[in-house]
């Protein structure tokens, strides 16, 4: 499977459900928490292409963008290849 990386916060219902869904899919992931450090909400918003909203979620390095982002590639059938379960 490919690498899953994921900004939060614990505050975020959108984190909550992208990491929902990433567990339904048998995804592994790095949950990175951006609250109390300034750094990593920056680094977060560089690779991020300066979105600064959470969850931002990288999977095998490709920068899918948020919460919605990832439902819609999962609506589109185009989830589980990125995550290496299909093809």
């Amino acid at each position: 499977m490919s690498e899953v990386e994921i900004y939060t916060t614990s505050i975020c219902p959108y984190c909550v459900r992208a990491k929902s869904l990433l567990t339904r899919k048998g995804a592994a992931y790095r949950e990175i928490n951006v609250e109390l450090d300034l750094g990593t909400r920056d680094a977060m918003v560089a690779r991020a292409g300066g979105r600064q909203t959470v969850p931002q979620i990288f999977i095998g390095g490709r920068h899918v963008g948020g919460c919605d982002d990832l439902y819609e590639l999962d609506r589109r059938g185009e989830l589980d290849r990125l995550l290496g379960a299909v093809g």
